[in-house]
């Protein structure tokens, strides 16, 4: 299938990158574009090649003092009117071209090409990143084969604009309960409504002040916003239950409990129900193999803003940071897009860091 639909880790970064956006792999659906990075895989001697559902690791196994992880997942938001790829000469356009097929292509590239590196390689490409925490391919890879993931230090492809960032901001999302009664809307006076109840604490989010602790040198700046509202019986019926979604990015000095406690406080006198949450990462640039890292990219180090599956690694014991072409900012957008100079000086500089042997 890889064959059919034109993978060639041989082409030049750009061609490839363009390849896989064209192949599409929504959330849960990204079968064929990790049966074509397998089939693709699968044809080199150097790498030892597992599949775990739609994820995969590639290992070399050259006995090196030192194994990093290279990692990228392979799903994408929905479609929103921007497949196929397209090239203007200077950036390539497209679904999953910033977040992050990109640095999917980068990793391949290194795969393919990049035989005997100074350091052992693991290369991962995972699926379902981009939905629920349960369903994370990194996870279910963590959970089922531990020993694939060991490692000195892991390297996060995602959109970092071609800098590292360092660590992430933990995630969760509660729902903030409120009550009524029902009763007929011509009659209100009957009822209490429970859309109406959920005024106060609408007024604190608008109100909330972030916390932005400085952490190894960087500012972080933490989030608390409502992001679904559902309530509502029929249009004649007052609501006799509102639930408000909210999702709090916290600072990585937090932990997952301490930040539920924060969550909780913050809504004294509401009903709150927890629903998902992932932990943060600290930044951990005084590991020795994080520092070699940072040092052979050079540049500015900036807070990783959002969660990523640093934290993953980071649980494991495997200091890791972000670093990959394209602008988070562009990610999940429409118009999203890679600068075609940040695909080629990715691969650049990752083929120096692992350079071959002499």
């Amino acid at each position: 299938m890889g064959l059919e639909l034109g993978l060639d880790l041989r082409s030049d970064v750009v061609a490839l990158t363009a390849a896989l956006v064209d192949i599409e792999s929504v959330s849960r659906h990204e079968g064929p574009v990790v049966d074509a990075i397998e089939a693709a895989l699968q044809t080199l001697g150097h790498l030892q090649v597992t599949r775990l559902g739609n994820s995969l690791v590639a290992r070399t196994r050259l006995g090196r003092s030192e194994r990093v992880v290279i990692a990228g997942h392979v799903d994408t938001v929905p479609l929103n009117a921007n497949l196929p790829s397209r090239n203007d000469g200077i950036s390539l356009h497209g679904l999953g071209s910033c977040d992050m097929k990109g640095g999917v292509a980068v990793a391949l590239k290194l795969a393919a090409e990049v035989v005997e590196p100074v350091r052992d390689v693991t290369y991962v490409f995972y699926e379902c990143e981009e939905i629920e925490a349960t369903e994370n391919g990194l996870r279910k890879i963590a959970e089922a084969r531990p020993d694939l993931l060991e490692a000195d230090f892991a390297i996060l492809m995602e959109p970092s604009d071609g800098v590292v960032e360092a660590g992430c901001q933990g995630t969760l999302r509660v729902e903030v309960v409120t009550r009524g009664e029902r009763a007929h809307s011509a009659r209100a006076w009957r009822g209490v409504n429970a859309i109406h109840q959920a005024v106060d604490l609408l007024a604190r989010l608008n109100d909330y002040e972030p916390r932005r602790p400085v952490i190894d040198g960087l500012e972080y700046h933490e989030g608390l916003n409502a992001v679904l509202i559902q309530g509502g019986v029929a249009s004649n019926v007052l609501p006799d239950e509102c639930r408000v979604t909210v999702n709090y990015r916290f600072a990585p000095d937090r932990s997952e409990g301490e930040a539920l406690a924060f969550v909780r406080a913050f809504f004294e006198g509401y009903e709150v129900e927890l629903t998902d949450t992932s932990p943060g990462a600290l930044p951990g640039l005084g590991v020795p193999a994080a520092k070699a890292f940072v040092d052979a990219v050079g540049g500015t180090v900036n807070p990783k803003f959002g969660w990523t599956d640093v934290a993953r690694f980071s649980a494991l014991g495997v200091p890791a940071v972000n670093y990959g072409p394209g602008d988070p900012m562009l990610a999940h957008k429409q118009e999203e897009f890679v600068p075609l100079a940040q695909l080629t000086g990715c691969e650049q500089m990752l083929r120096r860091w692992l350079g071959e042997p002499a």
